[in-house]
């Protein structure tokens, strides 16, 4: 069963071609990295199938609906980590979880926002404000926050960005978490991080998806020492 379909998913800006005729289908429940240079189409990916942008041609199924007539409805099932911090700063943990949790309209709000503090181990920065956190702790806090509305389909942008390696570690553990429960995208530009949370990647191109595997399967068809060398390999067609 799938999550997403892509069918010839293709996006022009005026004469450039930021995304050329994509196909690609991603089971439910499976973390799917999306891999790139900067400027391959990742992040134009990313907009269209979450519903941000609408595409030039090509089609978008999400849990069996299409994106042209149920972009509302399918909006209502997914959400968003983005890079930047989605946190209010000037708010405590627990009060941006109960905003959020409002502005979502939870039913069972208390249950949902213990549930997550318990996922996330905030409790010892419940009554904190934000602005006063770590990077890493703002960071779960943000991915915290988008799981409030229990999407089926998450997409993380670059969760881990400018973290130090022990927070980033710790994300990880709760990405893990998360895996089989919920269709997550990941993208990144950290290649141990794509490795290790995967169960697949797709890599893009000049707005092309070149190829998609498992690291392995990258490592063995570049005849690679490892998965970074395998990336470099493909987006520069060995000429590295």
């Amino acid at each position: 069963m799938y999550s997403i379909e892509i069918k010839n998913l293709t996006k022009k800006f005026n004469d450039k071609v930021a995304v050329n005729e994509m196909n690609l289908q991603i089971k439910k429940g499976e973390l799917f990295a999306l891999l790139g240079t900067n400027g391959a189409g990742k992040t134009t990916t990313i907009k269209m199938l979450s519903g941000l942008i609408l595409p030039t041609s090509g089609e978008i199924i999400i849990e069996n609906m299409n994106m042209k007539k149920d972009v509302y409805k399918i909006k209502e099932i997914l959400n968003i980590s983005p890079q930047e911090t989605a946190v209010a700063p000037n708010l405590t943990v627990k009060e941006n979880l109960e905003f959020m949790a409002g502005v979502y309209q939870i039913k069972d709000k208390e249950n949902k926002i213990n549930e997550l503090i318990k996922l996330f181990k905030l409790n010892d920065v419940l009554n904190k404000k934000a602005k006063t956190l770590s990077g890493g702790w703002q960071r779960k806090v943000s991915i915290a926050i988008s799981l409030i509305n229990d999407p089926k389909i998450l997409f993380l942008d670059e969760p881990t960005l400018g973290l130090d390696v022990i927070a980033r570690k710790e994300l990880w553990k709760v990405i893990n978490e998360l895996k089989g429960k919920i269709t997550i995208i990941l993208t990144t530009h950290y290649m141990e991080e794509a490795e290790s949370l995967s169960d697949r990647i797709g890599i893009m191109n000049n707005g092309h998806l070149i190829d998609v595997g498992t690291s392995e399967y990258f490592i063995k068809k570049t005849k690679s020492k490892n998965f970074e060398d395998a990336f470099v390999s493909i987006v520069t067609g060995g000429e590295l």
